[in-house]
Formats: C-alpha cells, structure tokens, sequence
C-alpha cells in the first residue's frame, strides 16, 4: 500500500512525537539517514528505510507460540508480546501504522531462509545473535540478554541444573541455540519445531524437561500455572537481535540507533512492561553492538 509523500509524513510525524528525542531530532547522520526537522522524516534514496516508507507497509516475522514475547492473539487477528512491541517501535520509525505491519510466523528453522528470500524485512523473534548466523543474515541490536534454562514437571526435583540433563531425554528445538548446546552437553535430544509441542511429551514423561531460553520458559510455566516450572540459574548468554539481510548496514545501523533511542525515551522499558514485565523484572537493555 502506497501513502502519498504528505501523508507518509504526517505519520512519521506521529511517530517521532510518540518517541521523544526520536530519530528525526538525531543530528547523527552517518548512517545514511538524513532529517530536517522533528515533525518530518526522510531517507536517502536507494535505501531499504526509503523504500519501506515509501511502501508503508513492513513484513516483520515473529514467533507464534511464545507467551510475552511473540502469542497469536486470535481476538486481535495478530501476535502480541514483547518482540512485537520492538517491531512496533521500529515500523513506527518508518512511519507505518501498526495496522500496516504484516505479521508473519517464523519458527527457529524458518527465520534464516525467510529474510534470504524476502519472505520477511525483519525477524524480532527471540532470535539469538550467534557468528553462524552472522554467515548468512545481518544482526541489529542486542535489545534483550537472555539465558538457557530449564524447564520441568512441577513435582520433579532431581532436575536442578543443567548437569542433570547429561544423558536424558530432553525436548528443544530444530534449529535453535539451546538444542544444539543440549547436544554438546550429552542429553538425548528429541527435537520438534516450536517449544508449545515439547509441552506434551513433559506431560507424558517421553522428556525429563524442556531446555530454551529462561525468558521463553516463564512464559509457558505462566501460561500453564501449576503444572510447570523453571529451575536452576541460565546457563548460557543468549543475546537477542533483529534479523535482517546480510550485508544492508545502513538499515542494521538505522535500526540500532532507533533501539537507542528507545532505550533512552522511555518507549523500550514501557514496551516491556506492558508484556513481558508483566511476569519478569526489568532489566537494563544490552549496548548494542555495530560491528
């Protein structure tokens, strides 16, 4: 959908006044990114901002399945959470409604492919920053440090740590960080494609716990009160990151300096209490790294 250039501005207009000391009152330039004033925004044309402005429409993949950060909401047609909100951010940047952000679903094994073929602009999906990926995409941020942990049944107490899922079965999935790490410590992996599967086989007893990130863990515990829990302290760092196309810096670059900004405005800690921060503590966002 095309807005005209009045339009379009106006909107970048409401944005920018939305996030005080928005990217259109930055005099940091540098990244391709140039602006006259705080009611206007504009890029420099050729660049994947300008031409997502110019479109007003932005593809953001997320995850489906995961409690406060990325949950299909089926009264709003649409995903909520935590990464949703950051894409939010991000689209309002550019001038989109949130109206005009096409939401698609990305699964840990989807998310590379879909930004290589264009399938999606962004993936904000509890999407780890690791230098295998880096191979094939580009990372903005980090906006989130999170950590591997542990989740059981609610009356197992012989799984606290990690060392206890040596040579068990344990439920992760395809394509993700943790199920590789549970490889290298000797569990017995049984893989699935979003984590909501694994829930059954912990049920069941086919699995001794489930292993992701601490954050995606307390959102499934949440959303199954008694029946879960999270144990022992994360195990690994888990940086969070905004997937994009290798090699577009001016775009990676952009998006980092909005995520500052929202660090700095306040916007960042109000998304996060309004998902969530509705379960877990705040905690300082990560600098963001511009390699």
């Amino acid at each position: 959908m095309k807005r005209s250039r009045l339009a379009l501005i106006a909107a970048a207009g409401v944005a920018a006044l939305a996030l005080a000391g928005c990217a259109g009152g930055s005099d940091d330039s540098g990244d391709g990114e140039t602006t006259d004033s705080d009611s206007m925004v504009e890029f420099e044309e050729g660049t994947t901002m300008a031409a997502l402005s110019e479109a007003g429409t932005i593809t953001i993949g997320t995850k489906f399945d995961q409690p406060l950060f990325g949950l299909f909401d089926p009264a709003a047609d649409a995903p909520v959470g935590f990464d949703v909100e950051i894409g939010k951010i991000i689209a309002g940047q550019l001038g989109i409604d949130e109206a005009d952000i096409e939401w698609v679903e990305t699964v840990s094994a989807n998310r590379e492919p879909f930004i290589e073929n264009g399938t999606v602009d962004i993936v904000v999906a509890t999407y780890t920053i690791n230098d295998e990926r880096k191979e094939v995409i580009s990372f903005a941020g980090p906006y989130y440090m999170a950590g591997q942990s542990i989740l059981v049944n609610a009356d197992n107490d012989d799984i606290t740590t990690e060392d206890d899922l040596i040579g068990q079965p344990v439920c992760s999935v395809t394509g993700s960080t943790p199920a590789a790490y549970l490889d290298e410590l000797g569990a017995e992996t049984l893989l699935t494609d979003t984590y909501t599967n694994c829930l059954e086989p912990l049920r069941q007893g086919q699995v001794v716990a489930v292993s992701t990130d601490n954050v995606i863990l307390a959102g499934l515990a949440a959303q199954n009160e008694g029946e879960f829990k999270v144990v022992g302290e994360p195990f690994t760092d888990e940086p969070y990151g905004i997937g994009l196309a290798i090699d577009d810096t001016d775009f990676r670059m952009w998006i980092n300096d909005v995520l500052e900004e929202s660090y700095a405005d306040g916007s960042y800690e109000e998304a996060w209490n309004a998902t969530a921060g509705t379960i877990l503590p705040f905690i300082e966002p990560p600098a963001v790294d511009r390699y």
